[in-house]
């Protein structure tokens, strides 16, 4: 796993080089990042270089806030949450409720996000932060095709250390400012506990049986499985 300095955008980072079953997930073909928006001009030249298919999980309300205009890649927008992200911190949203409810809420596009991934070009997925719904995504599919889980935990725990620190202040601030009685608004915005998506792929084990079997309940075929095998893990060469 590298973490890629793009000029303008936090959070980028290529997952290849994390252990798999029967090898190991490939170099440039799964990327990660918080929103494109504020790229560079050499940050774009970089992100077209590097990006067939982008998956932008923003909500329209984002979308329209910190519009994305990168020409070359395709891009697919699938937002995941029902509901506006600002919902959450009214309703004080632990982590954890908030990733069930994606994937009570939103299988079906997190099932269309992981297609484009398993279709074998390099893809960055995005979201505003990378942290939440770019992280469960992207857990899902590493989990689908049997990367390493305490590697999977790990790619998702270092987001909250790759947000530039004065952001995190800066929004924990406001957030405290604008909802006093919060137990969990610092938390959405700025961290990414191991704990949590350790306890999340436990939960999805434990209620569907695997990962794989979650992708296949929301309308993933076998088929469609294999080509995301092949598309994100390649066999390691023997040491002689």
């Amino acid at each position: 796993m590298s973490v890629l300095d793009i000029d303008g955008v936090n959070n980028f980072r290529d997952v290849g080089g994390l252990p798999a079953a029967g090898g190991r997930i490939r170099s440039g073909m799964l990327l990660r990042s918080g929103q494109l928006s504020r790229a560079t001009t050499s940050g774009v030249n970089e992100v077209r270089s590097r990006v067939a298919h982008i998956v932008d999980l923003r909500d329209g309300e984002e979308v329209a806030a910190e519009p994305t205009e990168i020409e070359g890649p395709d891009t697919t927008h699938l937002p995941l949450f029902l509901g506006s992200v600002r919902s959450f911190f009214e309703t004080d949203t632990s982590l954890e409720d908030l990733y069930l409810h994606l994937l009570e809420e939103s299988g079906e596009r997190l099932v269309d996000a992981i297609r484009i991934i398993a279709a074998g070009e390099p893809t960055l997925v995005h979201c505003t932060v990378g942290k939440d719904r770019t992280g469960v995504t992207v857990a899902l599919a590493l989990a689908a095709v049997g990367a390493d889980r305490e590697a999977i935990v790990a790619d998702y725990a270092l987001t909250e250390s790759l947000l530039p620190a004065e952001r995190s202040e800066r929004i924990a601030a406001y957030l405290r400012s604008q909802h006093p009685e919060a137990v969990h608004a610092v938390a959405l915005a700025t961290q990414s506990p191991a704990p949590v998506m350790r306890a999340l792929l436990e939960g999805v084990d434990a209620r569907w049986g695997s990962a794989a079997d979650y992708l296949r309940a929301n309308g993933m075929t076998d088929r469609e499985l294999d080509d995301l095998r092949a598309a994100l893990v390649e066999e390691v060469p023997e040491q002689g």
